[in-house]
């Protein structure tokens, strides 16, 4: 695929409907938090189940992309980690730069992408890597996020058990382990699947509409580092990951892996950020993500529109 290509049948489909999202968050007091809780608790776990119970992937690469999340995010954390320190930063700069550039968007960004360059079992293995990295995003994310102050992340860590994904999920892997999923041509499998697919542009909807909102302005100078942690270091770990784990035994599954690695800051982590945040002098860490997911979304456009030619050449896997 040509670079040409790769913007045109990948890359500009969601950014325009993205786009949208923006314009109507500038123009228009548009309550985002109802499509959020719209979009967790009825049309992610619809296109979640339907995606998982539908896919032509099996259990055991099911497993090895849920583990190379694992394994994705341990590895940018320490490295995020190591990085921010010998530059000397501290909290909550320093757990600012740990999230941004561990947790990309999977999500709102990832899942749509995924779909347009690869198709169904690109949608399929990116709600794999959005499911696996929602559990770490609430524990390990939010360990980071509340390590600066004194709010305990017990509570915080239970959400996880709150989020309709994860039930999903588990439901679609017992409805195949039984073989008891239901035929496509159901009345109910048409339900899930038209509500589930409905979720990929309000995803988008939602990214233009929070990107219209993010503040950003001292930070501006200090996000290069996450950027460039997040935007050029993430793939390269993703592909080393991919074949650690045994994922280029299938060449599109390990494609989208590494796409999902390469995508910019998630925004979940700036919604932790600013619940634990207790104020501070100077750049505070929820201005740092919301610069960070800003600068790298739109950075995000040429390096994936790069990414997804190379993947798709097959020059790397």
């Amino acid at each position: 695929m040509s670079l040409v290509s790769a913007l045109t049948t990948a890359i500009l489909p969601v950014l325009s409907v993205a786009a949208v999202g923006f314009v109507l968050g500038k123009t228009r007091d548009v309550d985002v938090d109802a499509l959020g809780t719209i979009t967790i608790y009825v049309l992610t776990p619809s296109l979640v189940f339907y995606s998982l119970a539908t896919s032509s992937l099996s259990g055991e690469v099911a497993a090895r992309v849920v583990g190379g999340v694992v394994a994705f995010t341990f590895v940018m954390v320490l490295l995020a980690e190591g990085v921010g320190r010998l530059l000397g930063e501290s909290e909550p700069v320093l757990g600012a730069i740990v999230l941004s550039s561990s947790f990309p968007n999977a999500g709102n960004y990832g899942i749509p992408l995924a779909a347009f360059a690869f198709g169904a079992v690109g949608r399929s293995t990116a709600v794999l890597f959005i499911a696996g990295q929602s559990v770490l995003m609430y524990t390990v994310g939010v360990y980071v996020a509340s390590r600066s102050g004194n709010t305990t992340a017990g509570g915080a860590v239970a959400e996880v058990f709150r989020l309709p994904l994860v039930y999903a999920v588990a439901i679609a892997g017992l409805a195949r382990w039984f073989d008891a999923v239901p035929p496509t041509d159901t009345a109910a499998m048409e339900t899930l699947r038209l509500v589930g697919d409905s979720a990929i542009p309000v995803m988008l909807l939602i990214l233009g509409i929070q990107l219209a909102n993010t503040r950003h302005g001292a930070a501006l100078s200090r996000v290069a580092v996450s950027n460039g942690l997040k935007l050029v270091v993430a793939p390269a770990v993703g592909v080393a990951v991919a074949f650690a784990v045994g994922l280029g035994a299938d060449s599109t599954v390990a494609r989208v892996f590494v796409l999902e690695a390469a995508m910019p800051a998630a925004i979940t982590p700036l919604i932790l950020s600013i619940e634990y945040d207790e104020g501070t002098v100077g750049v505070s860490g929820p201005e740092y993500l919301s610069t960070a997911i800003f600068a790298s979304t739109l950075a995000s456009v040429g390096t994936l529109t790069v990414l997804i030619a190379v993947l798709q050449s097959g020059a790397v896997i």
